[in-house]
C-alpha cells in the first residue's frame, strides 16, 4: 500500500489534475511575482540557495585536474537538471507567503512533514538518474570522438575543442544531446514538485500533469525553458555566485507558474452531501 501511495497518491486525488492554457504574458507575471517573493526577505532566500553555487564551485575545482577536464562542462550544465528538486524549499516559502503564513527560512524544511514526501523523493531520484545518465552519455560521446586517453594539458584540451573538426562536432552534437535531456526534465517536472507540495498526489500524477501542461502549452513552455536556460547561464557568471539570486527567483516563479497553469481542486464545501 505504501508503494501504491507513492505512485498514485491519496485515493481522492486519483482523478487527473486539470490544466489550463496560458500565454507568454503569464510567464512574465510569474517572474514578477517570483522577484517579489525574493525581494521580501532576500537574505534567507540567498542563504538557502548558496549551496547551489557552492556545489558548482566544488564540482569545478574537482574537475580541474587533467583527467577530469572532459567532464567539467557536462557536470556544470547537467547540474541544472536537478534544479527543480534543489528549489523545492523555495516553492514551500512561496506557498506559505501566498497563504499569508510565516515565510521565514526555517519553514522551507517543513516539507519533511508533507504526506507526499515519498513521492517527492521518488521524482527527485528520477532527476538524479537523468543527471547520471547525462554524465555517462557525455563521457561516452567524448571518448567516441577523442578516445579514452585524457587530454595532455588544459591548453591542449581547449585547442582540441575549439580548433578541430571533432571538437566542433562535440560542441554542436553535445549541446543537442544536452538539449534533449533538458527537454525531458522540463516535460516531466515543470510543475511536478509544486503540485506534490500543494496536494497529496502520487509521483505518476505529478509527472503526468507536467507532461499535460507542456502538451497544452507547447510554445509557452518552450519560452519558459528558454527563460530558465538564459537565467542559469547568467547565474553561472562570476563563478556561479549569480545562481544565489537567479535560482531563488526561478524557484519562486515556478510556484506562481504552477498556480497559473494548474486548476485548483474542487471545493469540498461545494460537493453534495
Amino acid at each position: 500500500m505504501a508503494s501504491f501511495h507513492v505512485i498514485a497518491g491519496a485515493s481522492e486525488t486519483l482523478v487527473h489534475t486539470k490544466v489550463r492554457k496560458i500565454r507568454v504574458s503569464d510567464l512574465f507575471d510569474a517572474l514578477r511575482r517570483g522577484i517579489d517573493d525574493f525581494m521580501v526577505k532576500p537574505s534567507h532566500i540567498v542563504f538557502l540557495c548558496m549551496i547551489y553555487p557552492l556545489v558548482g564551485v566544488v564540482l569545478a575545482t574537482w574537475t580541474s585536474g587533467e583527467n577530469a577536464l572532459p567532464l567539467l562542462f557536462p557536470l556544470l550544465s547537467g547540474f541544472a537538471l536537478i534544479g527543480p528538486f534543489a528549489a523545492i524549499g523555495l516553492y514551500e516559502i512561496s506557498r506559505r507567503r501566498e497563504a499569508g503564513l510565516d515565510s521565514s527560512w526555517r519553514h522551507a524544511f517543513e516539507i519533511r512533514h508533507s504526506p507526499a514526501l515519498p513521492s517527492i523523493a521518488a521524482v527527485g531520484i528520477m532527476l538524479f538518474a537523468i543527471f547520471i545518465t547525462w554524465l555517462l552519455t557525455a563521457k561516452v560521446f567524448y571518448e567516441h570522438l577523442f578516445g579514452p586517453e585524457p587530454p595532455a594539458s588544459l591548453s591542449s584540451f581547449i585547442a582540441e575543442i575549439f580548433a578541430t573538426g571533432r571538437g566542433w562536432t562535440l560542441i554542436v552534437l553535445g549541446h543537442a544531446i544536452g538539449f534533449a535531456f533538458a527537454v525531458a526534465v522540463l516535460c516531466t517536472t515543470v510543475v511536478a514538485f509544486p503540485l506534490l507540495l500543494d496536494r497529496d498526489v502520487g509521483a505518476y500524477e505529478a509527472i503526468h500533469t507536467s507532461v499535460r501542461v507542456v502538451l497544452a502549452n507547447p510554445i509557452v513552455m518552450a519560452v519558459w525553458g528558454l527563460i530558465v536556460a538564459i537565467g542559469l547561464i547568467i547565474g553561472s557568471l562570476l563563478v556561479f555566485a549569480g545562481l544565489a539570486v537567479v535560482l531563488p527567483i526561478l524557484g519562486h516563479s515556478t510556484w506562481h507558474l504552477y498556480r497559473k497553469v494548474v486548476e485548483p481542486p474542487p471545493s469540498r464545501a461545494g460537493k453534495p452531501a
